[in-house]
């Protein structure tokens, strides 16, 4: 092929043109449509890039894995308010497209786990339960953390009590929704099939899509909740809708896949339902991830072109993005506004989050940043005493590869970089951040970054 590419490289260079070229700028209806498009185009790569399959290949070993100490620890919780068999119909759900082998499979569970939890009085066992639903937990953050791009895990002791809380209270709330829907239908079936008013018929239709309301809260929840970042609600709600969507969609296409190949059991066997729950769980999770990706890309478009794929800085550009960093955060310092993170600095710098993140990282280590827990940043110390020269060597150390030997080095060469080394160390020797903090408050000049 021209250029040393295939026909399905040219193919995706060609879409990747099309969609953030010229053509997708300005406000024409074509323009609109395009950019619209960014986000299909957006998922579809990254589905196909591998990392999504990945993740969602582990987290089917980890769900089976943590599947019956889930179910039992929720049992032993919902069985204190006697609301036990109110876990049942979720379970139904949740397997139903796997067909008449779902009611089976759920009654198994439903047994075993309350036989585990009526056991479950070792510390030993409670112990392993707790380890193995605390592991999958942090399985499905990682995951989450990767579609966000972010970097920082949150301390031990943080994901603890998150982890503990979550298992305690999930459950709960699950119980009470479902509680709740099935009071709902029982107070309307009695009437509502006979009777064809228009309340009547719009309370049935309401229980109908009832199921997916529930899968999309879920899934709001998760996004919300799951990932070391702050998620805007309404980003959350868009990638939860879109999967939905595609749970019920897939779901129902699944039910009538596995009905048309029932034939299978005889090549199977046994292991054709096992198979089934398989392949279900991890289209669940890719479905969840997907969704994710897509709520990541409607809070942070300017991450739809490259995705997951590195930015490489230039030199230059590495030591204004460390300089723009360390001012928009003494700013905010001095002015007494809540801390910035690294998120709302990507979006201010029309930046990949990860981009900011290692910038930031590095800043931290050389002691002029403090990032806490939640990724929010503070100086490192009075920004008086932070110079500018320490900003930009803190740059310039910052990227890949081992440093040239000194001997290899031309004493020409040498000479004339040690000679600008030294005119801009004498240039900016004496001006600190406060002083860049002060030139920007009297001039107010927005950063201008190539958009991505």
């Amino acid at each position: 092929m021209a250029n040393g590419l295939s026909l399905w490289q040219r193919f995706w260079l060609m879409l990747d043109r099309g969609l953030f070229g010229p053509p997708s700028q300005g406000d024409g209806l074509l323009a609109r449509v395009l950019r619209v498009l960014r986000y299909p185009y957006a998922i579809l790569r990254d589905l196909l890039g591998g990392e999504l399959t990945l993740r969602a290949t582990g987290l089917v070993y980890a769900t089976l894995l943590a599947l019956i100490p889930l179910i039992a620890l929720s049992f032993a919780l919902l069985k204190a308010v006697d609301a036990h068999r109110e876990l049942e119909p979720f379970l139904l759900e949740f397997f139903r497209p796997v067909g008449d082998a779902g009611v089976t499979i759920t009654h198994r569970l439903m047994v075993f786990a309350e036989n585990v939890s009526g056991g479950l009085v070792g510390i030993l066992g409670f112990t392993v339960l707790l380890w193995t639903l605390v592991g999958a937990v942090k399985k499905i953050e990682d995951s989450l953390n990767y579609v966000w791009q972010v970097r920082r895990a949150r301390s031990i002791p943080r994901r603890m009590l998150e982890f503990v809380a979550l298992l305690v209270i999930g459950p709960l709330v699950i119980a009470a929704v479902i509680a709740s829907s099935k009071l709902a239908f029982d107070r309307v079936s009695s009437y509502a099939i006979h009777d064809f008013s228009f309340g009547a018929q719009m309370v049935g239709f309401a229980i109908r899509m009832a199921p997916y309301v529930l899968v999309s809260a879920l899934f709001t929840a998760i996004y919300m909740v799951m990932p070391n970042t702050r998620v805007r609600l309404w980003p959350a709600v868009g990638g939860a809708v879109s999967a939905g969507i595609f749970w019920a969609a897939i779901g129902k296409a699944f039910t009538a896949m596995v009905l048309y190949t029932s034939r299978l059991t005889l090549v199977y066997a046994g292991f054709a339902v096992v198979i089934a729950v398989f392949v279900w769980t991890y289209l669940g999770w890719l479905i969840l991830l997907a969704g994710a990706q897509l709520a990541f890309y409607l809070q942070n478009p300017q991450n739809l072109r490259l995705g997951h794929s590195p930015m490489r800085l230039s030199g230059s550009d590495r030591e204004r993005l460390a300089l723009e960093i360390m001012a928009r955060v003494a700013a905010g310092h001095r002015a007494g506004d809540p801390p910035a993170s690294v998120d709302q600095l990507a979006r201010q710098l029309a930046l990949p989050g990860t981009v900011v993140t290692d910038m930031t990282e590095k800043l931290e280590s050389d002691g002029l940043l403090a990032i806490s827990d939640d990724c929010r940043l503070f100086p490192g110390r009075e920004i008086t005493s932070i110079a500018l020269t320490q900003i930009v060597e803190s740059a310039r150390s910052f990227g890949w590869g081992d440093p040239m030997q000194a001997h290899a080095t031309m004493p020409g060469v040498a000479e004339a970089q040690k000679a600008m080394e030294q005119a801009w160390h004498a240039a900016f020797a004496q001006r600190t951040l406060a002083d860049l903090v002060g030139a920007n408050e009297r001039t107010a000049a927005p950063a201008n970054w190539p958009p991505v």
